[in-house]
């Protein structure tokens, strides 16, 4: 059972006061919920709030009416009311769930939790940890600021907070052993901010992207990159000495570096030298794409504050709205291919044949990054910009860079009307959602 409701919980414990979050199960993030792979998962979700809401099963590839986005797949779930999502899980890896339903505001005060489908065989480690990473705009007082949703944070780049949370508290320390081997799984719950995490005195190795099992490597830069809605698993082995400690440190944005939290050593020593256990995950049941009979597509990401320019300066004509100021009046800011969404009903923009290739080209002509989420299957990200992709990593959320473009490649092989969206949760309220059908 998760029950979504408001509740007070202290974000911040340099304010006397808690704030008033919107909690499932009375905590933020909500409980972690663990499955082996193969499993049926069957939870029913009763709504607390004052509002409708919906859970959506991040990057899980459940059958359609079980993917949680209101109208399009299910009903809202109306006050009082339950629903019950119930689903097999078929792929391995680290994900999460959030309501689907005025996202941008529920997920904001703290609606959301980890989903962790455990392999059938886990690789070895000696502790298997969960950060989900979010930030929060708050008050003098403590309190969540309100103002969600407003024209300023959806035509920039969206609802980025003052302060930083792992699992929904400012966690100074992280007490670790000389010689543990930590698998670390990050998920990036907040709305809009991105995450480069550097990992100071350490080397961390990439083992998987978004739940998929990728070939384990060190980071590009030394940086671990999250955009909103992205997970990243992590092997991470503590060469550090007893007493010693290293700081966790957010790079992402220029001049905007800040402390995340510190790795801090105990007296105690598990052993003097990393351990010499695999760390290669296995693949899931994903099917490969066959790149020759795919059939293409182009995508085009616009609008924003400066679309234009940006747009304009790469030779491309955008048919948006004449002006900022008509956009902003009438919430439509962002475009996929010259539509800005109103509502989680639309036409489909693009329809896929069913068990067949597809590569999907993605033109970010906007200012802004862009987290590009896909409902209902896993892509391979095959190349940006025209180069080739190192590791033809399998993804659901992509972050493309302002001016980028991406190409994805998947087989369309989970049938029905399925969201395509930006995951900074303003933009996609403000226009930059469609609907893929698969059929």
């Amino acid at each position: 059972m998760l029950h979504a409701a408001p509740g007070q919980s202290k974000i911040n414990s340099g304010y006397a006061k808690p704030a008033t979050l919107w909690r499932f199960n009375g905590s933020v993030p909500g409980p972690e919920i663990r499955i082996r792979q193969g499993a049926r998962l069957r939870v029913t979700v009763e709504n607390g709030l004052a509002e409708d809401t919906t859970v959506h099963w991040h990057g899980v590839r459940t059958p359609n009416a079980m993917d949680g986005v209101p109208y399009l797949t299910q009903q809202p779930i109306s006050p009082g009311n339950q629903f019950v999502y119930d689903f097999n899980a078929i792929d391995a890896g680290t994900y999460w769930y959030h309501p689907h339903q005025r996202s941008f505001e529920q997920v904001g005060r703290g609606l959301y939790g980890p989903l962790i489908i455990e392999e059938a065989n886990p690789i070895q480690v000696d502790r298997d940890v969960t950060w989900m990473l979010d930030d929060w705009r708050l008050e003098e007082t403590g309190e969540i600021e309100n103002g969600f949703g407003n024209s300023h944070d959806m035509s920039h780049s969206g609802r980025i907070g003052n302060f930083v949370t792992i699992n929904g508290k400012k966690q100074a320390a992280f007490s670790v052993s000389k010689g543990e081997r930590i698998r670390l799984r990050l998920i990036n719950a907040a709305n809009a901010r991105i995450f480069g995490l550097d990992f100071q005195g350490h080397d961390p190795l990439v083992i998987a992207l978004d739940g998929q099992p990728i070939t384990p490597h060190r980071p590009e830069n030394g940086l671990v990159v999250l955009g909103p809605a992205m997970r990243v698993d992590l092997i991470l082995d503590m060469t550090g000495n007893p007493g010693e400690s290293d700081e966790v440190i957010d790079r992402f944005y220029d001049g905007l570096t800040y402390q995340l939290t510190r790795i801090k050593y105990s007296d105690e020593v598990i052993r003097n030298s990393p351990p010499d256990w695999p760390i290669q995950l296995p693949g899931n049941p994903l099917k490969e794409p066959d790149l020759k009979t795919a059939k293409r597509h182009e995508v085009m990401f616009s609008g924003g504050m400066m679309g234009n320019m940006v747009a304009r300066d790469m030779g491309i004509n955008t048919t948006t709205s004449s002006s900022m100021m008509g956009m902003m009046h009438s919430k439509k800011i962002w475009f996929i291919n010259g539509v800005a969404a109103e509502g989680h009903i639309m036409d489909p923009m693009l329809t896929l044949d069913i068990d067949r290739s597809h590569v999907i080209s993605m033109t970010n002509a906007s200012a802004w990054y862009h987290p590009i989420h896909l409902h209902g299957h896993s892509f391979r990200v095959i190349s940006r910009n025209g180069e080739k992709t190192q590791y033809q990593e399998w993804q659901d959320t992509v972050l493309m860079a302002p001016r980028e473009t991406v190409e994805i490649a998947f087989v369309a092989d989970n049938p029905g009307d399925w969201m395509f969206h930006c995951h900074i949760l303003e933009h996609q309220a403000s226009g930059m959602m469609g609907v893929i059908r698969v059929a």
